[in-house]
């Protein structure tokens, strides 16, 4: 078993005797609970996720170094019409700022600009530039495609699930 998989086992199993010193800002709805990350994705809102990733996810404390090959291993194991989906939140976003889908392709040496041709390799590219450049981009497309998430292994990473997993716990603390 790798230190991620222990690491999130011991956050979950912490969580689940009630320690959530660290959890002291997140939302108190006891009303919703969810069976795993899965059901998380599905059934939380679009603000939920955006308001927990938005806290947990702190471009300050992941150094780009340890994020970027998590990054790839996780968009290389999405499903590819999740990793479509993901390429066109990040092109909508970035036209938003101004940002030519073209331009991008040339300045960050992508294969295309099209998201449906797009490899794993292209995907992390445009989701690393968010990270360095546009972290509100960045935790604003992992907002809207949370599949992301659940394949991130660095325990650094992993941290961003606990507010997630007490939310999945919800009564049982």
């Amino acid at each position: 078993m790798s230190s991620s998989d222990q690491y999130r086992r011991q956050v979950m199993r912490d969580l689940a005797q009630g320690d959530t010193e660290s959890l002291d800002n997140a939302p108190a709805d006891s009303t919703t609970e969810y069976e795993n990350f899965d059901d998380f994705a599905q059934r939380s809102t679009h603000d939920e996720r955006r308001q927990l990733f938005g806290r947990s996810l702190n471009h300050d404390n992941i150094p780009a170094n340890q994020m970027e090959p998590e990054l790839q291993k996780a968009i290389a194991q999405i499903k590819p019409n999740e990793r479509d989906d993901v390429a066109r939140a990040f092109f909508k976003h970035f036209k938003q700022r101004g940002l030519d889908d073209r331009h991008l392709e040339q300045q960050l040496g992508l294969s295309t600009h099209a998201p449906n041709r797009m490899s794993a390799d292209d995907v992390s590219k445009l989701a690393s530039f968010a990270y360095h450049n546009h972290p509100d981009i960045f935790r604003e497309v992992l907002a809207e495609q949370p599949g992301i998430i659940k394949f991130l292994s660095n325990p650094v990473v992993a941290a961003i699930l606990g507010i997630a997993a007490a939310k999945w716990l919800g009564r049982h603390r």
